[in-house]
This record gives structure tokens, C-alpha cells and sequence, in this order.
């Protein structure tokens, strides 16, 4: 199993740590010479080592099937990491910020006075058909114009090696937990390769997402009540809300936990009696967040909680109705929405997109399926769409079907080359397609890009769908300093 790297082909592909034949890039030169340098037992060690860091840690997924209902399992987890230079990495983070700056002022806009339809640049009909927009959410004005606080964009390469954003996930965003978590494995596993600080940090994220929940507070206290919201154990992503309180030293809470009273103050219930909540951060899904609002018959959300929001005596991140714009049909409008709002090209662009609202695209994309990738606005987590070049004739057109009777909610793509990089698969190193998930906070002062982000891996052998409840794994993303090297 010793790591050689003359005989790992990339076959076509962008690769992010090898060139040609076994030439790593140079990045990733200083790390490809340590791993060519370990023997058998020394990788198995290695891999080891990480299984029972992961262990140990507990750290988890959730997955639901059928049979079995929900599974927790053992986080999916390759100890080769992958590497961008800090260059590259320093124009990505531009791109991200002006992404995310671009749609808040959208869904800003959106509910208030739509500009951006007025000016015929975002068609009116994609709105009113939109499952995201909440009319509930018309006027209110969130802190300093902020509506997506945490944002989830993620990032894929092509074989030509340009990095587009794939999606935008601007609801409930999850995957920052492991990414840190990653990190923390790598360093137990691998503490020589940090020594010379030449990898920049990514531990900083549970100060900086503090500072922002904080800066929305609408007490001036130097401790605002800041509280995680979730849906409770069952929740696939519960060990990330449990973890990012823990690690910001707020409390977890579940909707039970908290009340709004006549006032349209929202209290916790302690031991000692209510405690005044100045900022939720929530993890529950805007239909289940107040029961008087939305679906009356949820059970996790708080009664009131749009009252005292609106009234601005808490603040809620992400705001109510920011999924408005984590569509992927007005996915396809971001350039168009980041030149109207900043009078500026996009630093990082789109996959091309067919949107089947279009007759002109319906068309061709009826025409191609077979070549093309079909996704649902509104779906994530890899569900309910057609990878086309795998795709069965009878599953290609019931697709054919599902557009024809509502265009609005699907749009297709070309399917991408996704870049690959080295990973481990049983006893040999094989290239493994993947994405990146970086995650941008956005208060009304700042807007704060981490250091990398969730680096997904299809651990399937020709896969790209990296989606850990898919088959899907994970790596620690290395933003290096190529001043420094490794």
C-alpha cells in the first residue's frame, strides 16, 4: 500500500495534488514527498489512528433508511487531505464575498420594494411560484439589511480547472462541525505537518459566528443571550448543533425551551426561572419555526416567535425567508442579480444552467437528457435528480414527464468533470471526485470567509455525487502558503 505516486494515473481529470505523471503540484509537493516516504505499516497506523480519533470524538452523520430508520455511523473520513494554494484561495474568498453581499441586497429587495423586478432583470412569475418566498417576511427590516447570516456555497472544479459555485445554501446550512472536526483529526494524527504554520488555521469559526450572532442583538449588553435552535436528536445534523453551542458557550435549546410572552419577548426556561434571548441561531426549517406563522402543527418551533422578530426584540439567524434565494432556478440569476445590485462581473462564476421555466431551454433539455444532469429547485442532499449519461431510458423519461408538467422546479447542467485527488480505498490510492463547501458569515459590519471549507468526497469509484448520506466521505482542506510551502 505504500503511497507511489508514478503509478497513480489521473486519467484526463483535474487533480488537485498530482499534475502528470506523479508530479505533484506545488502546493502539495512538500506533503506528497511525506506520504511517498511512509511505508504499509505506517499508512495503516495512520489510518488507524484517524478511526479511533474519530471514535473517540464521537463524531457522527445521521442517515435514515426504511428498514432501519435513523442510523447514526461513524463520520466517513480520507487522511490524504486536499490542498489549495493561499493565492488562489485569497480570489476565491473575493468571489464568495461579493456572492453573498450580491444576495442579501436580493432578498432584501425581494421583500420589500422588488426593484430587481421592476426593471425586468428577475421575472415576477419565478417569484410568485417560488416555495421559498414567505409572505409573512414582507417588510421587516432584519439588522443592517442581513438576511443570510451563515451561507453554505458550494464549489466545484472542472477539468479545466476553474472553480465554479455549484449551489448556494442559504436556509440551514450544515457541514462547518465536521470541517473543524477534520482538522482536530488531522492534528492528532499528522502533528509534524503542522509545525512550520504554514497551513492556515480554521479553528477561529466558533469566535467569529459568536461575534456575528452577537452583533445582531437588539440589547446593548456585552453578553447578549445567545441560543442554538434545533429540532432535537433525531435531526441528522444534531451533532453539529450540539457542537457549535458547546463551542460558542450557548446554550442548546429545543422550541419547549423557549416562550414568547404578551410583551413579544422570547424567554429561555432555566432552573432559575426565564431568561431574556437576545439572538437564535436556528436550525429548524422557516414551516416549523412558529406554529402561529407557518405550519400550525409543528411542534418544534416556538408559538410567537415571528412576533417578537418582527417586533426586533430577538434576532434570528438565518432570517425567516432568506431561502428565497437558495432556489437553483434563481441559482441561474446570480451573475445577472450580482451586476445589478454591485454594478460588478462575478469573481467566480456559475455552472452553465438551462432553466426549463425557459421554452427555448425546456427544449434543448428535452433534447439532451441523456446528456445533461437534472436537478429539482428546491431538493439537496444529492435527492431526487438524473445524472443523465447514467441514467436508465425508462428514468430519463419519467424525468421527460416530471419537466413537462412543472418546468418552474427543475433546470439542467452539463455534466462536469469534477476534479479528483488522492484517497484512499482499501489497500491502494485512487483518484476520488469532490467538492468544497465553504461557509461565509455575514453581519451588518463584516463579512468573514473560512479558511477552505468541507472538502465532500464520492468514495465511489466513478461517483460524483459526495454526499456522506450517498456513499459520500470527507478531508481536511489545507489552505497553504505557497510563499511558505508546506
Amino acid at each position: 500500500m505504500a503511497i507511489r505516486w508514478g503509478s497513480y494515473r489521473v486519467k484526463g481529470f483535474y487533480d488537485e495534488l498530482i499534475r502528470v505523471a506523479g508530479k505533484p503540484r506545488p502546493a502539495a509537493a512538500a506533503l506528497c514527498q511525506y506520504l511517498r516516504n511512509l511505508s504499509d505499516r505506517d499508512i495503516e497506523e495512520y489510518k488507524s489512528a484517524a478511526e479511533m480519533a474519530i471514535s473517540v470524538m464521537g463524531i457522527t452523520f445521521t442517515v435514515y433508511t426504511e428498514e432501519e430508520g435513523s442510523i447514526d455511523r461513524a463520520w466517513p473520513f480520507d487522511i490524504i487531505p486536499r490542498i489549495i494554494p493561499k493565492s488562489e484561495w485569497t480570489q476565491v474568498e473575493l468571489g464568495l464575498k461579493q456572492r453573498v453581499r450580491a444576495l442579501n441586497l436580493f432578498i432584501d429587495d425581494i421583500y420589500h420594494d422588488q426593484n430587481i423586478v421592476k426593471d425586468g432583470v428577475f421575472p415576477a412569475d419565478l417569484l410568485k411560484n417560488s416555495v421559498n418566498f414567505r409572505k409573512q417576511c414582507i417588510g421587516i427590516n432584519p439588522p443592517g439589511g442581513i438576511w443570510a447570516h451563515i451561507c453554505g456555497s458550494d464549489l466545484v472544479r472542472d477539468k479545466d480547472g476553474v472553480i465554479y459555485v455549484l449551489e448556494d445554501n442559504l436556509r440551514v446550512p450544515s457541514g462547518v462541525s465536521y470541517m473543524m472536526e477534520n482538522r482536530h483529526v488531522m492534528k492528532r494524527v499528522f502533528p509534524d505537518l503542522f509545525e512550520d504554520q504554514s497551513i492556515l488555521p480554521v479553528d477561529d469559526y466558533p469566535s467569529q459566528l459568536y461575534d456575528m450572532l452577537a452583533s445582531l442583538s437588539p440589547r446593548q449588553t456585552e453578553q447578549p443571550e445567545i441560543v442554538v435552535l434545533t429540532p432535537g436528536i433525531y435531526n441528522s445534523a444534531y451533532f453539529e448543533h450540539s457542537y457549535l453551542a458547546q463551542q460558542m458557550g450557548a446554550e442548546l435549546v429545543e422550541g419547549r425551551d423557549l416562550v414568547v410572552d404578551d410583551d413579544d419577548i422570547v424567554y429561555m426556561r432555566t432552573v432559575d426561572g426565564l431568561a431574556q434571548v437576545d439572538v437564535i441561531y436556528r436550525r429548524i426549517d422557516d414551516l416549523f419555526l412558529d406554529p402561529e406563522a407557518f405550519n400550525p402543527d409543528s411542534y418544534l418551533g416556538v408559538p410567537g416567535l415571528m412576533r417578537a422578530w418582527k417586533a426586533g426584540n430577538v434576532a434570528l439567524a438565518n432570517a425567516p425567508g432568506a431561502g428565497v434565494a437558495d432556489d437553483k432556478v434563481v441559482y441561474s440569476y446570480v451573475p445577472e442579480i450580482i451586476r445589478y445590485y454591485l454594478d460588478e462581473d462575478p469573481l467566480i462564476g456559475n455552472v452553465p444552467t438551462y432553466k426549463c421555466i425557459s421554452k427555448e431551454d425546456r427544449d434543448y433539455v428535452l433534447e439532451h437528457i441523456a446528456e445533461l444532469v437534472i436537478k429539482p429547485a428546491n431538493e439537496s442532499g444529492g435527492y431526487g435528480m438524473l445524472i443523465g449519461p447514467q441514467a436508465t431510458v425508462k428514468e430519463r423519461e419519467q424525468f421527460r414527464k416530471l419537466i413537462q408538467k412543472d418546468p418552474r422546479n427543475y433546470i439542467g447542467q452539463p455534466m462536469l468533470t469534477l476534479s479528483t485527488a488522492p484517497t484512499l480505498i482499501g489497500n491502494r490510492v485512487e483518484p476520488r471526485h469532490l467538492d468544497l463547501r465553504p461557509f461565509i458569515l455575514s453581519s451588518p459590519d463584516n463579512v468573514y470567509v473560512t479558511t477552505g471549507g468541507l472538502t465532500r468526497v464520492a468514495l465511489r469509484k466513478g461517483s460524483t455525487v459526495v454526499n456522506s448520506s450517498q456513499g459520500g466521505g470527507s478531508k481536511d482542506t489545507w489552505i497553504v502558503d505557497d510563499e511558505q510551502g508546506l
